[in-house]
């Protein structure tokens, strides 16, 4: 049987914010450990009693547990730490001051990620290559191997965290009184301080360094693409972890070729005569030349699909296709013997043309003549 959440507050379907904020508090000192002394169904309890006030106390997931209960908030495989965002302990401590453990220090914070942006031609983007990059980062101190520490010395506790790398702030609230934990200044949430720092690296852990290494970049990439390389980012101070480096790729535009996705659009004059009586031309592809057969009769515009001659797809195999756009060009300097051959095919075809001497071009000449 599905739980109710009214029932377990204790109140109406029509219970307002204030009703529902009365009774989980009501409830809650009821189920709080002090006062069941520790009993493991109370604790159960008031999990399910927090959780239905969460749901209750908020207007579009208590329409939803209305019209669909507990399944239409998506709510029955969450426990109390993925609700409230830390343990029972800490709920606890937050509702009432006590009860919350103190967190294990995490240890030395990450280091920064880092930005580089790396050069490609258009062939190197499209079927992949290995480059080499030198990039300006922070890396472990070799004198005091990362623990900022003058050889010879140690990191001691601190003494403002007590080694637990955050400092904790009671406040009240109409809940009870609510713990609010921060990382510690002083230590920087390492629960260490060094009291003798390394001369080369002040204390740090770490100093600047040009590190050169090879990246590979896989076929298929495009411009404005981002490759993020793990761990090759700044050195954490003291020790820290290395965040990671993100690689933005800038791309050259190519000549001939325009990529639309992963299909590429190359554009191939052709010559009057031979779109109206067809031809055999040479085309540049990407793999290099190709003869490609012009149907007689074809018109500027027409389109021919070479298939797996576009881009390599970068997630998965194959490649786009390849659109060879024909427009015909039309001649503007013939000479008096073409003009008359090209007069006689316009004439045998019935086809009415300008008289010699009246084109634009002679009409032109004749003005400033």
């Amino acid at each position: 049987m599905a739980t109710d959440y009214y029932a377990l507050l204790g109140v109406g379907h029509d219970a307002t914010e204030e009703e529902l904020k009365r009774a989980y508090r009501q409830r809650a000192r009821e189920l709080h450990p002090d006062s069941t002394g520790g009993d493991p169904d109370a604790e159960r309890l008031f999990k399910e009693t927090s959780l239905a006030y969460e749901v209750l106390r908020d207007p579009e997931r208590r329409r939803r547990y209305d019209m669909f209960g507990p399944d239409g908030v998506d709510a029955s495989n969450q426990n109390m730490g993925d609700v409230f965002g830390g343990d029972l302990g800490d709920l606890l401590g937050a509702f009432f001051g006590g009860g919350a453990r103190p967190r294990q220090r995490s240890g030395p914070a990450r280091g920064a990620d880092a930005e580089t942006v790396l050069d490609l031609t258009f062939r190197e983007a499209a079927f992949g290559v290995s480059k080499e990059m030198t990039v300006g980062t922070l890396v472990s101190c070799d004198t005091c191997t990362g623990s900022g520490a003058r050889p010879g010395t140690t990191a001691t506790r601190c003494d403002d965290c007590g080694g637990a790398g955050e400092v904790r702030r009671v406040r009240q609230s109409i809940l009870g009184q609510v713990v609010t934990a921060f990382p510690c200044n002083r230590c920087g949430g390492s629960g260490e301080v060094v009291t003798s720092p390394c001369p080369d690296c002040r204390g740090e852990g770490r100093r600047s360094e040009q590190k050169t290494f090879t990246v590979d970049i896989p076929g298929g990439v495009d411009h404005g693409s981002t490759l993020r390389l793990g761990g090759r980012g700044s050195a954490g101070m003291r020790g820290g972890p290395a965040g990671d480096l993100y690689v933005h790729l800038a791309v050259a535009p190519d000549e001939r070729f325009e990529r639309q996705g992963d299909d590429l659009l190359v554009v191939v004059p052709i010559a009057f005569s031979q779109a109206v009586l067809g031809a055999t031309v040479t085309i540049e592809t990407l793999d290099g030349d190709e003869e490609l057969e012009i149907p007689a009769g074809t018109p500027t515009g027409h389109v021919v699909r070479l298939r797996g001659k576009g881009i390599p797809h970068v997630r998965g195999r194959g490649r786009g296709e390849l659109r060879v756009h024909f427009v015909v060009v039309t001649p503007d300097d013939l000479t008096k013997e073409q003009e008359e051959l090209l007069r006689r095919f316009a004439a045998e075809r019935g086809e009415q043309v300008a008289p010699p001497g009246e084109g634009f071009f002679s009409k032109l000449r004749s003005a400033f003549g």
